[in-house]
């Protein structure tokens, strides 16, 4: 798994919960490493052993854990690199919704080796679709439901969200795309603002 992965794990604890509760999650998870640095390669059993150590320190179900990963992926400001990244995915929510096929490449263009999971959208009817994640880590589609309702609400978008379990090895989210202009989205400027 690359570190950059791993990195995001550790960020999410520390940033969230603090210092002391990342310590004692990756003593619980016993892994040899009490950091993780973001250019390095580490065994995918390491980042599950993690996630399940973070998991029961935080005394948070693993799926919801994940989904609070993925949404403090785009919505944190230490993290607002990824947001710029996704936003960049199109003009509004639908835009969105069908460049997420696109992701794991448009990801490798920026680090390589970096392997996202497999992500298939397919629109179900107007306003309605179904996104398949296919992840060797568990979890990956709750991580995903909580990166599109940061998304919806980055967009200004109502959607009803619902992971529905998996199916042929990939988990299955139900995205109902209730109102493309619900309220005013969050400001997005094609430049990087100084200071």
């Amino acid at each position: 798994m690359h570190g950059l992965v791993n990195r995001a794990i550790q960020r999410f604890v520390t940033d969230c919960y603090g210092e002391a509760q990342w310590r004692a999650a990756i003593k619980r998870a016993d892994v040899g490493v009490t950091e993780f640095e973001a250019m390095l390669t580490y065994e995918e059993e390491l980042t599950t052993q993690v996630l399940t150590a973070v998991s029961d320190v935080l005394d948070r179900p693993y799926e919801e854990l994940m989904e609070d990963i993925g949404t403090y992926l785009v919505s944190h400001p230490n993290v607002e690199a990824l947001r710029r990244l996704l936003r960049f995915s199109g003009v509004d929510f639908t835009d969105f919704l069908h460049s997420l096929d696109d992701l794991p490449d448009r990801a490798r263009l920026a680090v390589s080796d970096l392997e996202l999971p497999r992500i298939t959208l397919k629109e179900q009817g107007t306003g309605y679709y179904r996104l398949s994640v296919q992840s060797r880590i568990p979890g990956a589609g709750h991580l995903f439901t909580g990166v599109l309702r940061a998304m919806a609400d980055d967009y200004g978008a109502l959607v009803f969200l619902e992971h529905q379990g998996s199916e042929n090895g990939a988990e299955i989210v139900g995205v109902s795309l209730l109102e493309t202009e619900f309220s005013e989205g969050r400001g997005f400027h094609l430049g990087a603002r100084a200071g």
